[in-house]
């Protein structure tokens, strides 16, 4: 998980940043969630989450989406009632964000292409 992600808040528009790096695992994913939420670095207000790939590639097979969704039912005291928007540019790492997005229950979730339609939806 050495340097695969980055995060930050912005404080004004209340939505958590986490931004991916290089070649990402679902233990990636999973591990670099477990560190954030174990040490308590997303605020309260947080309204919602952009999570971007784009300067990764997902190493993933297609079937292991439901690993994501059951890390968001696991895990709902932070994701409850809070939109999740995944960036990609690269049209084969769209595929598990969108298979993400037709199990999310007690959240949402969407895929985009940039940061300004993310933070358009999440803030409707």
């Amino acid at each position: 998980m050495e340097n695969t992600f980055k995060y930050f808040f912005n404080e004004k528009t209340k939505i958590f940043y986490k931004y991916y790096l290089g070649n990402i695992s679902f233990d990636d994913i999973q591990n670099s969630w477990d560190n954030i939420i174990s040490n308590n670095l997303i605020p309260d207000e947080t309204v919602g989450f952009i999570i971007d790939y784009r300067d990764a590639t997902l190493q993933m097979e297609s079937a292991e989406h439901q690993k994501i969704v059951t890390y968001y039912q696991k895990n709902i005291e932070i994701f409850k009632d809070k939109k999740i928007a995944i960036i990609t540019e690269d049209p084969k790492d769209i595929v598990i964000p969108t298979l993400v997005r037709l199990k999310d229950k007690g959240y949402s979730s969407k895929p985009f292409s940039t940061e300004s339609a993310a933070i358009n939806w999440i803030k409707q």
